[in-house]
Formats: C-alpha cells, sequence, structure tokens
C-alpha cells in the first residue's frame, strides 16, 4: 500500500500531476495515478499547484546565537519550505552543537561552515585571521559530512576589516583540499573589498550571495549597467543567489540584470528573526511574490527554490520529483490580489500574483498550513 498519494494537483506550468510517497520517498508520478490504494490521500481538486518541497539555501537559524538567529521550523516548514541550509552562523566551535540542536525539528535542516570558527558571534568575525584554522574546519566537515554542505566566508568591510579577501583566499585554500568538492557561499556588502576582487577569486561552482543588491559595490555600474567582470565570473560558471535580507535585494538591479539574462539560479531569503517579524522578508512566499512582480515565470522561480539550491550543494535526492527522490513537496495557491511589497532599500511596488502556501509534505508527513 501506498504511504500518501496527492490526486488532482497542477504543476508549475499548469498541468495536472499526482504523487505517490511510500517510506518517506517518491513512488511514482504522473498526470494520473489510477488504482493505487493509499494509506493517506490529499486530493486538490484542480485547484493547487504541487512542486519539489522548496529549499532556502540562505538562512540563520541558529536559536543559541544573538546576532542572526532563528528557530528553523518558523523559517521552514510553516512557511512552506522543507529544507533550510543555514548560510555560515556557525563555525567549527560550535557547530556540532547547532546539529544536535536540529535533530528534533520537523524541516530538513543543512549547514554551511563558515570559515571563522566561531562562526556569526559578532558582525566583525573574520577581522582576525587566527580565527580562521584550516584543521579544525577540516574535521568539523569530516565529522559532520551528511549536514555541512559548503563553506560560507563574509566578505564585506564589517567583518573582515582591513583582511580584504584574505578569508575567502583561505576558504577556496581548504576547499581545494576535498576530494568532493565543497561549494563556498561568498556574502558580499560595502567595499573594501571591492566585488572585482571577490569574484576574481570564485571559482564555478561556487556561490555570490546578496548578488542583486543596490549597492556601489554591486553589480551595476553608474550608468546602470552590469559590469564587465559581473559577467566574466556569470560566464565561468560563478552561481548567483539573490540572498534576500535586511539589506541585500533592489528591485531595479534585480529587472536590469533579468532583462540582461544574468538570472539567479537560487532564490533564498537571508531570513532570521527580525527580518522574518519586521521585514522586509517575512517569508520565502513573499520572496518569491517579489520575483514575480519583476517579470519572472513561476516555472523560472520555482525552479529558483527546488532545483536550484538543490544543485548548489549537490542534494541529489532533493529540488526534484522524481521516483527514489525524498518525499518533500511544496503545495501552494496562486491567487489574485493586492499586496505592497518593499525591498531592501525601502522601494515599494504591489504586487498582483499572490502564493499562498497550503500544505508542507517532508518525507512523506503532511503539514497543513494555517495560510490556507
Amino acid at each position: 500500500m501506498t504511504d500518501l498519494l496527492i490526486k488532482n494537483g497542477k504543476t508549475d506550468r499548469g498541468k495536472p500531476i499526482e504523487v505517490a510517497v511510500t517510506g518517506g520517498r517518491i513512488e511514482a508520478v504522473s498526470n494520473h495515478l489510477a488504482g493505487m490504494d493509499a494509506g493517506q490521500i490529499v486530493d486538490l481538486h484542480g485547484q493547487s499547484y504541487v512542486t519539489p518541497g522548496w529549499i532556502d539555501d540562505h538562512v540563520h537559524c541558529d536559536e543559541q546565537l544573538t546576532l542572526a538567529y532563528d528557530d528553523p521550523d518558523l523559517d521552514g516548514y510553516t512557511t512552506g519550505v522543507t529544507t533550510v541550509i543555514d548560510a555560515g552562523s556557525t563555525g567549527a566551535d560550535n557547530i556540532r552543537d547547532f546539529y544536535a540542536r536540529t535533530r528534533n525539528k520537523r524541516t530538513n535542516v543543512y549547514a554551511m561552515i563558515n570559515v571563522a570558527k566561531t562562526g556569526i558571534f559578532a558582525q566583525n568575525e573574520l577581522d582576525d585571521m587566527a580565527r580562521v584554522q584550516q584543521e579544525p574546519l577540516m574535521q568539523a566537515i569530516r565529522d559532520l559530512p551528511n549536514f555541512i554542505v559548503g563553506i560560507k566566508a563574509r566578505e564585506s568591510h564589517s567583518v573582515v576589516l582591513d583582511n580584504g579577501i584574505r578569508p575567502l583566499l583561505a576558504a577556496k585554500r581548504f576547499q581545494s583540499l576535498f576530494h568532493d568538492h565543497l561549494p563556498i557561499m561568498v556574502h558580499i556588502g560595502n567595499n573594501p573589498p571591492d566585488l572585482r576582487d571577490v569574484l576574481g577569486a570564485m571559482t564555478g561552482g561556487d556561490i555570490l550571495t546578496h548578488a542583486y543588491n543596490g549597492k556601489p559595490n554591486g553589480m551595476l555600474d553608474w550608468h546602470g549597467r552590469i559590469k564587465a567582470f559581473v559577467w566574466e565570473a556569470y560566464d565561468r560558471g560563478v552561481i548567483f543567489d539573490v540572498g534576500h535580507g535586511k539589506d541585500s535585494f533592489n528591485f531595479h538591479t534585480s529587472e536590469i540584470a533579468r532583462d540582461a539574462g544574468l538570472v539567479p539560479r537560487s532564490l533564498s531569503t537571508d531570513i532570521y528573526s527580525r527580518n522574518r517579524t519586521h521585514g522586509p522578508v517575512y517569508d520565502m512566499a513573499t520572496t518569491m511574490e517579489k520575483m514575480l512582480l519583476i517579470g519572472y515565470t513561476l516555472p523560472e522561480v520555482i525552479q529558483m527554490v527546488t532545483y536550484g539550491p538543490a544543485a548548489n550543494f549537490h542534494l541529489r535526492n532533493k529540488g526534484r520529483l522524481l521516483p527514489g527522490c525524498d518525499g518533500d513537496l511544496t503545495i501552494f495557491k496562486l491567487t489574485k490580489g493586492s499586496k505592497i511589497l518593499v525591498d531592501s532599500d525601502g522601494n515599494k511596488r504591489t504586487a498582483e500574483q499572490l502564493i499562498k502556501p497550503t500544505h508542507a509534505i517532508i518525507a512523506g508527513q503532511v503539514y497543513k498550513l494555517e495560510r490556507e
């Protein structure tokens, strides 16, 4: 007997879809699954979309920190997100404790390890290169191979002070020591270091987060055109991630990039307690609404929160609706309405397409959401 059968759903392109999940994994996917006996049936009556479980590959969800912290489930399944990846909140000193705290969460939780062994204990964790140590970081990765999926280096002036891209160069050295490639996610902000130097040190498969900000150290020149060195990095395979956050998403920058074809592979929120509660992030659905507002199609946006982040971090059993993949799904409605959306610079626009998650399904376990 099948454990769970999702009937009469729609794909992100509006085509019929039904999904069967057994033993926590997807058993079958088709436009119609006939003759299946299921322990639980969720009939959507053709009204809701069914996609792979949404993945947010940049959150801050260690509840024990004081600067940027949150409960993974408040960032995760309660908002339709089935998997979160903490973006370097912890380092070699404290990532094992963070791992232990995540084991009783309903949301799937992974982590990038901060190149600073302390993690983000303060805004300037990389102002002292003594915190960047090879062996503790490598041992933590060896100890937690199914939890640590990447390395995080924050490269903005308030974090590194006078160290420039030295932390990033150290992270690249550490990365080269592993046979299984671990991606590096690099946070950018105000300079120095300059974006040109940061991108110059990154290679294909590394991830630039906060890529679509409106800052002078961002991707646009003074004439509003994408800088040549940004295109060079994009063309050699550096991955561009949104990383919305309190300070790092700008409507205008994002529209110029979309029109030029410099599109993000992944859409992440950089969510934590403060910008979840007070905005401008709030949740993944709101962030997705902003991408629809600036002109991306629903299938393009869904790709950015499913297959894209799964590919970034080599989560091969997530991000796709295929037999054998993890039984993680997000069910949502797309409705007409009116909602004021605000970017990180206070610019306001009105959205008319609203995304309302109704169910999060994790390893076949159905969680019905209050937003329905």
